[in-house]
């Protein structure tokens, strides 16, 4: 296996440790997959924000952000966010929470990345929102 291709766990207290037993994020050659991530405190792992959509979006974002960091990419390098809410009455809120992230992360007249969002049902009862990244870091 050359140095390209080596598949390498990557690890951050920049974002919550893992619940169970994946990684908080997986990098082979340039590939660079962030596991869904949810409203936690980076060093308590509790959930923040109940019942707010913004705040816990943008927490989950600087979750994913960290990650992809300790990866050695940047939000630039986000090909695709998958973003799972509960409600699909949230998603205005996200949306906005979202905007606004890209909006500081991403240069004028960079290339956004690509987004999925789907309602589905979360792990966890405080979880309004969970979201997972792929990169390619160059």
């Amino acid at each position: 296996m050359t140095a390209t291709s080596e598949k390498t766990e990557i690890r951050t207290a920049g974002a919550p440790a893992p619940a169970w037993t994946f990684s908080q994020g997986v990098r082979k050659g340039p590939i660079l997959q962030v596991s869904g991530q949810g409203p936690q405190d980076p060093a308590t792992g509790e959930y923040l924000y109940p019942g707010d959509v913004r705040a816990q979006t943008r927490r989950t974002l600087e979750n994913v952000k960290a990650i992809v960091e300790a990866g050695g990419g940047t939000v630039e390098d986000v090909v695709m966010f998958r973003v799972y809410l509960t409600k699909r009455a949230d998603f205005a809120a996200m949306n906005e929470a979202y905007a606004a992230f890209i909006e500081e992360n991403i240069a004028p007249g960079g290339v956004k990345p690509c987004r999925t969002t789907v309602m589905v049902e979360l792990p966890q009862e405080p979880m309004l929102v969970e979201i997972d990244a792929q990169a390619v870091v160059g």
